[in-house]
């Protein structure tokens, strides 16, 4: 399976409480729900051809809290069917229970779980959110497809998908396109490691 990395982004790169402001407060947030008002169908549609690839998701332990909270009660939205239904995996070094069934919950060395995933067959292993688990993944090599979905709002606050001081990665434009509502969409391909260089214009 190719493991793809699917977040929402402000446009100063804020993936925290994009769905509402109750979402997640952690470490003071108060500006939850920044991403709702630029949803449409476009993107819907989008979204749910994307969810079509999936033949698994991946969750770090808050976002899968909340999914596991919201997603079961949903029954009369589109995805509701295929969310529910899809096998599910969560890492977590304290969760000893999940409820949203089929849930399978990793811990000890998650990379290494997930390698081995990986090399099972399939089309498209899913992280939804889960920023930590994103980052750590992309810093250990194992993402082969980024989906970032950025809207026209500079947040101000909050935790960022590519921190300071976060592993580099080297990334290849695949697809891009906008909706209606001003979001971005970026589809990029992992590269591995980046490549620097020098800029050798005019007036360097």
């Amino acid at each position: 399976m190719k493991l793809v990395v699917q977040e929402f982004l402000s446009l100063d790169g804020v993936s925290q409480g994009p769905g509402s402001p109750d979402e997640d407060v952690s470490d003071g947030f108060e500006r939850g729900g920044w991403f709702v008002p630029h949803l449409d169908e476009e993107f819907e549609r989008l979204a749910g051809a994307w969810l079509g690839e999936a033949d698994a998701l991946l969750f770090g332990r808050r976002t899968y809290e909340n999914f596991a909270r919201d997603w079961p009660k949903m029954t009369d939205h589109p995805f509701a069917g295929t969310m529910n239904g899809l096998p599910k995996y969560v890492a977590s070094h304290t969760l000893t229970h999940a409820a949203w069934d089929p849930t399978t919950i990793l811990s000890g060395d998650v990379p290494d779980q997930v390698a081995e995933m990986k090399r099972r067959p399939g089309r498209e292993l899913q992280i939804h959110g889960s920023a930590r688990l994103a980052q750590s993944l992309l810093a250990a090599g194992l993402v082969d497809t980024l989906r970032l979905v950025i809207a026209p709002v500079v947040v101000g606050q909050g935790r960022r998908l590519f921190p300071d001081g976060g592993a580099p990665a080297g990334l290849r434009l695949v697809d891009h396109r906008t909706t209606p509502g001003g979001l971005s969409v970026h589809t990029f391909a992992s590269t591995g490691a980046p490549h620097y260089g020098t800029y050798g214009g005019a007036d360097a």
